[in-house]
């Protein structure tokens, strides 16, 4: 998630400045490195960074939504001009392509899984919030999505490695002033955002393992501005890590993202599904019913997406996250061996205490530097070990 959102960040960056092309995974490294930063000073200078965009970025996008589809009824609608489409070779029509089309529209709604993982983050009552910020999400996604999908059929915009296609609609409909630039910014504002939230998430999420044993201890510890610092390093070396060995180019990550995101909701579908059936609270069974029905639903949606994209990445997730599984399982075994080591059990025979060890003098105990170490001697040992007096010396 980190990787992605700070390339498609950068490429809104690139598609205003064409010039800084060639610095495309430097800037992308340089944008997590701040990100990092920011998160380890603390949860609440974060958001109050990386709020401002957000309201920047939906009122120039639905305002650039407002205004095309506005100029299209009224018969004067933007076209986009100038643009090298990326070469892509030619597909039978079929059931894979299908298939990667619908996987392809999926990875679109992926993020707002975000919420769900940061409840405890919300203000009292947390479950109440963070539904109502998942309800003015999902319309705010779908409003967004499908207005941007018709604009860019009625613009022509197409798929570039030069300039993305929301560039594409801002530039047909604002032209290159102010409110074109302001919209870019504002995209790798809100990019950076989507990659905040997993810096958000994780360092949480990795506590919680490390509490219940699945992960080293040390991700459990909070620093001294009470932020994850363990979970926050991590996920900052391995994002630019991802970035710099697929070059920057969201094309090239997507595939690695969505699958990930989408296996991920999968499992937490099905965890909820075992909770309803477990705790049988009010209303189980139709909240059973939902996560069942939303855990097949994105399963398929993962499953499409290894089968299509298995030759464009998908494979590497494939092998990682059984690594990691396995990995997780190793470090929990250890620290449950560890733990029966160290717990003392009601059955086991109680041994005697050992005798006290004897207490060496190394000299005569009549000399003056030996006589205070003869005096506390009794309090440690009556097991005296100390050189015999030296012979009296003849008169």
């Amino acid at each position: 998630t980190v990787s992605v959102s700070v390339a498609a960040g950068i490429a809104a960056i690139i598609s205003a400045v064409p010039g800084l092309g060639d610095l495309r995974v430097p800037l992308g490294v340089l944008a997590i490195g701040i990100v990092m930063v920011i998160n380890l000073r603390g949860i609440r200078e974060s958001g109050t960074v990386f709020a401002a965009p957000t309201y920047v970025f939906l009122a120039v996008t639905l305002g650039l939504i407002g205004i095309g589809v506005t100029r299209t009824f009224l018969g004067d609608a933007p076209h986009v001009t100038g643009v090298e489409a990326m070469g892509v070779p030619v597909e039978s029509f079929g059931l894979l392509l299908l298939m990667r089309a619908f996987a392809d529209g999926c990875s679109a709604i992926t993020g707002v899984e975000a919420v769900s993982n940061g409840v405890p983050a919300f203000k009292p009552t947390e479950w109440r919030n963070a539904r109502t910020t998942l309800t003015v999400m999902g319309a705010l996604v779908a409003t967004m999505f499908l207005g941007l999908s018709y604009l860019a059929g009625v613009t022509g915009a197409l798929p570039s490695r030069d300039e993305t296609v929301v560039s594409q609609i801002g530039r047909a409909v604002y032209g290159t002033g102010p409110l074109y630039f302001t919209l870019q910014f504002a995209t790798t504002g809100l990019l950076i955002l989507a990659a905040n939230t997993s810096f958000a998430d994780f360092p949480r999420l990795s506590s919680i393992l490390a509490r219940d044993g699945y992960m080293p201890r040390r991700f459990a510890y909070r620093g001294e501005r009470l932020a994850f610092n363990a979970g926050i390093g991590v996920l900052a070396i391995g994002a630019v890590g991802v970035l710099v060995a697929f070059g920057g180019l969201v094309d090239a990550l997507i595939s690695l993202y969505a699958i990930g995101v989408f296996t991920s909701i999968t499992l937490s579908q099905w965890g909820m599904v075992r909770h309803w059936l477990r705790e049988r609270d009010q209303g189980w069974r139709r909240s059973a019913v939902i996560n069942g029905f939303g855990a097949t639903a994105t399963r398929i949606v993962a499953v499409i997406f290894a089968i299509a994209t298995f030759a464009l990445g998908a494979w590497l997730v494939l092998i990682i996250v059984p690594l990691l599984v396995v990995a997780m399982l190793a470090i929990h075994r250890e620290y449950r061996r560890a733990e029966d080591q160290l717990t003392a059990r009601p059955d086991a025979p109680v041994r005697p205490p050992p005798p006290p060890p004897p207490v060496v003098v190394p000299g005569p105990q009549n000399t003056p530097g030996v006589l205070p170490a003869a005096t506390v001697r009794p309090l440690l040992s009556d097991d005296l070990v100390a050189p015999p007096p030296p012979p009296a010396e003849a008169p």
